[in-house]
């Protein structure tokens, strides 16, 4: 049996942790409220551009964008988000999980892939399976900026609207509630005409162009698609917070049981101690 030194010094270490975890908890729960406000704003924003863009499709139906038609080409695109760092549960896990088996299901229709990493855990990830990483971006903190995630998509909106590669997926953690996140791997291209479907509850207008009307719908479908992929960043770090708060308070708790029961075996301990002595005081008194 350890001694009763080695107990407390066992409880003052994990009382430290505790105190760890209960902190990185608070700053989780504060993040995740901003975190929350910035997925729900990012929102409207990628609605609205999704509405003009379908009742300009729609006013002029003989011109198809790139990212709405569908090619045979035998490579596809992959954007996998994850997080920057550890410490939030299985999050990272399922989402990889789910990449995983996407991975293997293309592997298994003759479709090789290219991937780009969002997220310094499923960089990590793709490079140990061996995944074509063509681009990928790490360190985004806790506010997304969209300037810095155009850059590596854009190689694969580019590889698509030329017809090098037939499909985009887009795989990342959608936020439900606090306590629940789900893991996703949604097709981003080619857009399909549900996605483009004009809001009909709305008036139908007519547009006035300028440069004209295929230029302007290019530019609102790319702007269309990096704010989907904005707003899966936005959720995934909205997942990540929570994910923390949930892991941290689970490990306060944990901290706490442990504590416990170091604080039962040390009162035994000392329990012990004490009757030895008195057993030995006893003897002695006896003897003489």
């Amino acid at each position: 049996m350890p001694s009763g030194k080695e107990i407390r010094n066992k409880i003052k270490s994990v009382e430290n942790t505790r105190k760890i975890t209960k902190a990185m908890e608070m700053v989780a729960a504060s993040k995740m409220r901003k975190a929350q406000d910035r997925m729900r704003a990012a929102r409207p924003y990628s609605e609205k551009i999704r509405n003009i863009a379908a009742n300009l499709g729609k006013a002029n139906p003989e011109y198809v964008h790139p990212f709405m038609k569908v090619n045979d080409a035998k490579t596809a695109g992959v954007i996998v988000i994850t997080t920057d760092k550890g410490l939030c549960g299985g999050m990272n896990t399922n989402v990889l999980r789910a990449v995983t088996t996407k991975l293997r299901e293309l592997q298994g229709a003759g479709v090789s892939t290219e991937a780009v990493a969002i997220g310094n855990k499923g960089l990590g990830f793709l490079n140990r399976v061996g995944a074509k990483v063509v681009s990928h971006v790490t360190g985004l903190g806790d506010t997304p900026h969209l300037d810095k995630l155009i850059g590596p998509v854009k190689v694969l909106l580019d590889a698509y609207a030329e017809g090098k590669i037939n499909a985009v997926y887009l795989s990342y953690t959608k936020f439900i509630n606090t306590m629940k996140q789900e893991s996703v791997v949604e097709q981003l291209l080619p857009l399909s005409s549900e996605q483009m479907q004009a809001d009909k509850s709305g008036p139908s207008w007519d547009y006035i162009y300028e440069p004209d009307a295929q230029a302007v719908i290019d530019e609102l479908l790319v702007r269309y698609v990096e704010s989907l992929i904005y707003q899966a960043v936005a959720e995934n770090m909205a997942s990540e917070q929570s994910a923390r708060m949930v892991a941290m308070k689970a490990a306060t708790d944990n901290a706490g049981n442990v504590i416990n029961e170091l604080k039962l075996v040390y009162n035994k301990t000392r329990q012990a101690a004490i009757t030895k002595e008195l057993s030995e005081i006893v003897a002695g008194a006896a003897a003489v």
